[in-house]
């Protein structure tokens, strides 16, 4: 399969089933047992791969969210856990969650390898959250590995993509408000960011420089390998919708 090809046809079923363990009831009901509420869990857990640092820096890693929002949620929720401690709970739920979905699916030692493959050729340059949740441990039993590394493949891409709207002139807030309109208000944004007459045509044009800019990361796959991540995928997504 073609490289550019590839990387399209996983890129919607990636991000939905990359993110499937931030909210699910598990999730939750663990962050409740920390004392966070659910976002306070999404942020300090999917964060703290960043280290115990300064909210502006998790502004700039989740490019989304408004600096203040970021600010209240991240520095209270590290009143409350360390941020390492955050990050290997967080690792672990999403592990959980594959073990509790993705168990019995076939195929899932191949889409591993190819996964593990296309972290290994990522660069790290540019790619800060991608890179601290490669850092993670990995699960050894193939079902809580195969939910790390698509929600790690997400982080891929969403860095890649970050990097794609500065390049092409559009602000992530406004990206956000143009590709998630509904969710303004909750991401902190009031008012909500102005856009432009030609946003939208930008935004379109750092989807396509995203997928260019993955290409050096799946370019190495052979055909079997290619194969089995879009198999993988495609099964991964079925069993957690």
């Amino acid at each position: 399969m073609e490289t550019l090809s590839l990387i399209q046809s996983i890129s919607q079923t990636t991000n939905a089933a990359g993110s499937a363990f931030y909210f699910d009831p598990a999730t939750l009901a663990k962050g409740k047992e920390l004392g966070l509420d659910g976002f306070r869990f999404y942020v300090l857990g999917r964060g703290s791969v960043l280290g115990d640092v300064d909210a502006a820096v998790i502004t700039s890693a989740f490019a989304y969210f408004a600096p203040a929002t970021i600010d209240k949620i991240w520095t209270s929720a590290k009143e409350k856990l360390a941020p390492a401690a955050a990050a290997a709970a967080y690792n672990q739920c999403c592990a959980d969650l594959g073990l509790a979905k993705l168990a019995g699916i076939d195929g899932l030692d191949a889409y591993n390898e190819a996964a593990e493959a296309v972290v290994a050729a990522t660069e790290l340059a540019g790619f800060s959250l991608f890179a601290g949740w490669a850092a993670q441990p990995r699960s050894q039993e193939p079902a809580a590995r195969a939910m790390q590394l698509i929600a790690l493949l997400r982080e891929l891409r969403g860095d890649a993509h970050i990097v794609a709207l500065r390049a092409s002139g559009v602000s992530a807030p406004v990206a956000h408000a143009i590709k998630r309109p509904g969710d303004v208000a909750t991401f902190g944004w009031d008012p909500a960011p102005t856009i432009g007459t030609d946003d939208a045509a930008k935004c379109e044009a750092a989807e396509a420089l995203t997928d260019q800019l993955l290409v050096p990361s799946y370019a190495g796959l052979s055909d079997a390998q290619a194969a089995a991540l879009v198999f993988g995928t495609e099964a991964i997504g079925a069993a957690l919708a």
